[in-house]
């Protein structure tokens, strides 16, 4: 009984309370090529974005990365502030090749901690945001 107890004080340590959001985004890689054209990456992506992806031979695969992640960023935000924020509000960016994603949002996001990891394997990308308030006034 005494295990059940610690499982269940873990698990509510877990849920998310005021202020603290997740999001993720799962993207089928086949079916996004076939929404993937040039009006589509000008309305979407920023300067920064493009210029990463299209370092890469197979730069959909990092587009379609970038957008798994934009997604679980918009999902986990939508849970903070209801504000419509489009595509480009939400910046995805690294400070080397493969290097680990950061972002970088277009309105007052200073009160905020983000966590983002960006996965792909085979025909799928996949992103998780954590968004949680940052106390430490950084």
């Amino acid at each position: 009984m005494k295990e059940a107890n610690k499982i269940s004080a873990t698990c509510s340590e877990l849920v998310p309370g005021e202020g603290f959001s997740v999001g993720n985004d799962l993207v089928f890689i086949p079916d996004f090529k076939l929404s993937f054209n040039d009006p589509f990456k000008a309305k979407v992506y920023t300067k920064n974005e493009i210029t990463y992806c299209e370092q890469f031979y197979n730069s959909l695969l990092h587009y379609a990365s970038t957008w798994a992640a934009k997604e679980a960023v918009y999902k986990a935000m939508k849970q903070i502030d209801p504000t419509p924020l489009g595509p480009k509000a939400i910046e995805i960016l690294r400070k080397k090749i493969g290097g680990q994603p950061y972002v970088n949002l277009k309105k007052e996001s200073n009160s905020l901690k983000i966590s983002l990891t960006i996965s792909h394997d085979g025909d799928y990308a996949w992103a998780i945001a954590f968004i949680l308030p940052n106390t430490s006034g950084l």
